[in-house]
């Protein structure tokens, strides 16, 4: 059962093709990304089987909050701010949350089913979650008292967590890998072309 599951995740990671991240030394500051329009300040969910991991859905693109940081991949990297609507930051390395995320959740969060249990989630408004996702995450609020608003439904035990976190992470770092490396190509030929005719924690 252990097995199916792990290639089930394997399966689906490859499916799905989750961005990779091109590890470089520095970090850019006040990188422009492209906006993403909202109406007002986002709602987020907490997402489950995270340590507090929350996104904002209703959106097209991946947007998380995790570690008193909005998170957003775009074209293979990762950037962070401190606000969700502008100073996006580049981040050198796929950050840790990203390996506890269900590849599937977009599905999930869809259907309102968690791996066959009921999934009640609560959106929570911004100025709520602003004032409140410390203490939540100091008394591990979703896991302990609300279970992620999944009905009837145990976490997983920590070492078949900390497998499937593993093979998540090892898919997601030969991913990293061979996207470096068609990178890299890609600079060389545009160069070669050229020739023949370039921290903080603090919330809004």
């Amino acid at each position: 059962m252990k097995k199916l599951l792990l290639g089930t995740i394997v399966l689906t990671l490859v499916i799905i093709a989750p961005f990779p991240t091109m590890a470089e030394v520095n970090i850019g500051i006040g990188i422009s990304l492209p906006p993403i329009e909202f109406n007002g300040p986002p709602d987020v969910v907490a997402m489950p089987d995270t340590d507090d991991v929350y996104f904002v859905p209703d959106i097209n693109l991946d947007m998380f909050f995790w570690n008193g940081w909005w998170w957003r991949p775009w074209e293979g990297r990762w950037y962070r701010s401190q606000y969700y609507d502008r100073g996006w930051a580049y981040y050198d390395q796929i950050p840790s949350f990203y390996f506890d995320i269900d590849p599937g959740w977009r599905g999930h969060y869809r259907n309102h089913n968690w791996y066959g249990h009921r999934w009640d989630y609560e959106r929570i408004p911004y100025q709520n979650f602003q004032q409140n996702w410390n203490s939540w995450h100091n008394n591990r609020h979703w896991e302990k008292q609300r279970t992620w608003g999944v009905q009837s439904y145990q976490p997983l035990p920590e070492q078949q967590r900390q497998e499937i976190r593993n093979e998540r992470q090892r898919y997601h770092q030969q991913y990293h890998g061979q996207g470096q490396q068609h990178h890299g190509e890609s600079q060389h030929q545009q160069s070669h072309e050229k020739h023949e005719g370039g921290d903080s924690g603090h919330r809004e």
